[in-house]
């Protein structure tokens, strides 16, 4: 039930995302595209992740949109200027596509993403709902001179008074396309949560 009513959300989330071009100068935020997810726009009781727990709430499942953003932000020179990366891991690796802690989390209205162009380029962004899963894409006006690769180092587990925590970080390489040189690795992300579910460390 909490799965399909997360595609409902999304659903009514997307209208409000999907076409949007960032301009030069111009600062993305989800919340101020989306506005409050409440249930006279149709938004319904959804999985939410809010201190520490699992819950449920009108509009949840909507980080899974956000997460998808962020990734596809860190894919070009766009800046980053505001993500939260959520308090625990709630569930174990199994189906996760993504590195670990390479999502956003979001809460209306203080708990933002946020990302600026800094560039004399335009970015379009284009996401949609397949039967299974929600994918995107992101267009610049201009074919762009660097390409950007993201990848998880120094992945761990630790086991401190009882509880389980898990440690990574994400580096993002931004290479140069006509020489294929890299010019530059910085580190973008460094996650430390506890987990929710049981591991052998």
């Amino acid at each position: 039930m909490l799965q399909e009513n997360k595609i409902t959300n999304l659903s009514i989330a997307l209208k409000s995302i999907d076409g949007i071009v960032l301009n030069p100068g111009e600062t993305f935020s989800f919340w101020h595209l989306i506005g409050r997810p409440k249930a006279s726009k149709g938004y319904i009781n959804g999985l939410l992740l809010s201190q520490g727990e699992v819950k449920t709430g009108i509009g949840g499942g909507l980080c899974q949109l956000a997460n998808l953003l962020f990734w596809l932000a860190l894919h070009t020179p766009l800046e980053i200027k505001e993500r939260h990366h959520h308090s625990f891991d709630p569930f174990p690796d199994e189906k996760r596509v993504l590195p670990f802690g390479s999502g956003a989390s979001v809460f209306f209205n203080y708990i933002d993403l946020r990302f600026f162009n800094p560039t004399n380029h335009k970015f379009h962004f284009h996401v949609w709902l397949t039967d299974q899963h929600l994918k995107g894409i992101v267009y610049c006006d201009n074919e762009l001179p660097y390409s950007y690769h993201l990848e998880e180092r120094n992945h761990q587990f630790h086991h401190i008074e009882g509880k389980n925590y898990r440690e990574n970080e994400i580096w993002r390489r931004v290479i140069d396309k006509r020489t294929g040189d890299v010019v530059q690795e910085k580190l973008m992300i460094h996650n430390y949560s506890e987990v929710k579910y049981e591991v052998f460390c």
